[in-house]
């Protein structure tokens, strides 16, 4: 029950669960007007995972509301439910690819809030799970229980407008690499991160060498050197798409272990049905080898937080140019503890976008901090950014970075 967008070359494949709404009949006297409705599409999309090779969730409802603040036991919810539950494959979902959720009628208006609903773990606890990199075994994920209740999820834009006689779809777009976090002793956690965004395609498409596809290749279109989509290369033809962006321009980053990072500034998407290709088949991207080394530590959050996340990321800017994040990783919600591992330590390769393809690389030895060299942040919501001066990567490995973090 997995859409796969065909420009990556896969059939399309769709099943709609339909959920309807019951009927209001009128008593005696003056008819009640049926009020107007429309049609509210869900499905479910995906980041690539950070060391894994599963992450799996069971999902067994959404809801929505036009109340950005209900609470789930509140009126006014609309829901589709999936019958059986069913238990979806993150890391299947990426390169654009969606998975059907079900439909519904609504009336129209303005709906400001959604909730998606996960099974518990109960029993063998398996309804939850990731496979680790290397692994074999499928290891329970934890998940609050108050994720049962519904993981509260607010429209990019504050919400969505559904019109009568007319349908609308939206795709919950799941951040499996921010949103699975280890927390000691082999044990994960569940700290979902999910935008609600429009089905509509368009994005920022291409081709890596498909000699670079065992290098564990990642994706990434930033702004300001934050990671707003990301995903890996197809496994076999190497043709990647960044679906689902927002009008704008966008910082490309494309890292694979044991190669130096390239990076294209300014790519445009000019409307929410264009697509910027960056590179064919026939010239597919190729990046230069390099060492690599590592940065670790520790992030403590003063006062410590019951609920929140802390996320370590590795950044170099680029003079004139873009600020773009290499690596980025959640801290052990146990320990603090995080590790940046395959942070090149030869020059990145940078290219300004041009309409014209090949795009040309040069290796960028006017980053700043500079070659080999990686500005380091560490965040949490609530908590104030802290971000160190010049890390050399290139001098000792691994690097130890601490970080404490206050409100």
């Amino acid at each position: 029950m997995k859409t796969q967008i065909t420009r990556i070359g896969l059939a399309t494949a769709a099943i709609v669960a339909a959920v309807s709404l019951a009927a209001c009949g009128g008593g005696g006297g003056d008819a009640t007007p049926a009020p107007q409705m429309g049609t509210l599409g869900v499905s479910m999309t995906d980041a690539p995972a950070c060391g894994f090779d599963a992450v799996n969730v069971t999902v067994s409802k959404v809801r929505v509301n036009q109340s950005a603040t209900a609470s789930e036991t509140e009126g006014g919810w609309t829901d589709i439910t999936l019958s059986p539950a069913r238990k979806i494959n993150l890391l299947n979902l990426t390169n654009g690819a969606l998975e059907t959720l079900g439909q519904t009628a609504l009336t129209a208006g303005r709906y400001t809030q959604l909730r998606l609903v996960l099974d518990a773990n109960t029993g063998a606890g398996m309804a939850n799970t990731v496979i680790p990199t290397g692994s074999t075994t499928e290891v329970t994920l934890e998940t609050p229980s108050a994720l049962q209740s519904g993981i509260k999820l607010v429209p990019v834009g504050g919400g969505f407008d559904i019109a009568a006689g007319q349908r609308f779809d939206v795709v919950l777009d799941f951040d499996a690499c921010k949103s699975v976090l280890t927390k000691g002793n082999g044990k994960y956690a569940l700290k979902p991160v999910v935008k609600v965004i429009p089905t509509a395609i368009n994005g920022i498409s291409g081709f890596v060498s498909p000699a670079l596809l065992p290098s564990h290749v990642m994706v990434t279109a930033q702004q300001n050197g934050v990671v707003v989509s990301s995903t890996v290369p197809n496994a076999t033809t190497g043709e990647f798409f960044l679906a689902r962006l927002a009008p704008g321009n966008y910082d490309v980053a494309i890292t694979a272990d044991a190669h130096a990072a390239s990076v294209i500034s300014a790519v445009p998407v000019a409307t929410t049905t264009s697509t910027t290709a960056l590179s064919t088949a026939a010239a597919p991207l190729a990046m230069q080898a390099s060492t690599v080394a590592s940065i670790s530590g520790k992030v403590t959050m003063l006062p410590a937080s019951a609920t929140e996340a802390a996320y370590v990321s590795a950044k170099q800017s680029f003079a004139a140019g873009p600020t773009v994040t290499i690596k980025y990783q959640g801290a052990d919600l146990a320990t603090g503890a995080y590790s940046l591992t395959q942070l090149p330590t030869a020059a990145p390769q940078y290219a300004a976008y041009s309409a014209t393809l090949p795009l040309v690389f040069a290796a960028s030895t006017t980053t700043t901090p500079g070659t080999g060299k990686y500005l380091v942040e560490a965040k949490a919501s609530g908590y104030a950014v802290k971000t160190t001066a010049s890390v050399d990567v290139a001098l000792t490995s691994p690097v130890n970075v601490d970080f404490a973090l206050v409100p």
